[in-house]
């Protein structure tokens, strides 16, 4: 079973000129799989990524989530309990610590984030995988770009979701901290059976992926 499909996907932006971005995306991803998505810059990666993971709503067709219909009054549900994202330019809370940070989607969710509650326990896991114990009390604006990005990962897993979404996840790292940080996010894949959607020009990344998809003139085919 897939835990993502997209059917029929379209995406038009009608201002400030009429501009067809994604035409009649058929997609499907399973649990455990890796995907990367490529094509210049300009042709919809990040709109796709956004329609996948519910935060844009398409012009036309529809996202299933676990075999459920994504709708206006379920999309926020679904979106906390399944998906996580990965950002390029990490989206963490700057004045708050490494572990709160990581802890975000659990407040979000209504869990208990006491310390030696499960998701405060998880979060420390978390962050012992991406290697950042000694960190757990930074605030996240005194850590390096590679150091934040792995925080981004680990908050990205911080409820399990079934998907994770990356957008450019080392477009802002130096060569070095880029392996690092993709080797971190295809293991998770590996170790917790989590579907990988990354949006990437980056051949190296994509050719770790176990899937390469090209996107161009609002067509997304399989390499």
């Amino acid at each position: 079973m897939k835990v993502l499909q997209a059917h029929n996907v379209h995406k038009t932006f009608h201002r400030p000129a009429e501009v067809r971005v994604l035409s009649g995306i058929d997609f499907g991803i399973s649990e455990g799989e890796t995907i990367a998505i490529m094509g210049a810059s300009g042709e919809g990666k990040s709109t796709l990524l956004h329609i996948l993971g519910t935060l844009e709503t398409p012009s036309k067709g529809s996202i299933e989530i676990n075999g459920a219909t994504v709708t206006r009054n379920t999309k926020h549900a679904i979106r906390n309990k399944h998906i996580g994202f990965i950002f390029q330019s990490f989206h963490l809370l700057e004045d708050y610590t490494t572990i709160d940070n990581i802890l975000m989607p659990a407040r979000i969710g209504r869990k208990s984030v006491k310390k030696g509650y499960p998701a405060y326990l998880h979060a420390q896991e978390l962050l012992e995988m991406v290697g950042l114990s000694y960190r757990e009390h930074f605030h996240v604006k005194l850590l390096s770009g590679g150091e934040r990005q792995r925080v981004a990962i680990a908050r990205a897993l911080c409820n399990s979701p079934d998907i994770i979404l990356a957008d450019e996840p080392s477009g802002n790292l130096d060569h070095a901290t880029s392996q690092q940080v993709h080797e971190i996010l295809i293991s998770c894949a590996r170790q917790h059976n989590k579907a990988i959607i990354v949006a990437t020009h980056d051949k190296e990344l994509a050719g770790m992926c176990d899937t390469i998809y090209i996107l161009r003139d609002g067509i997304l085919t399989r390499k």
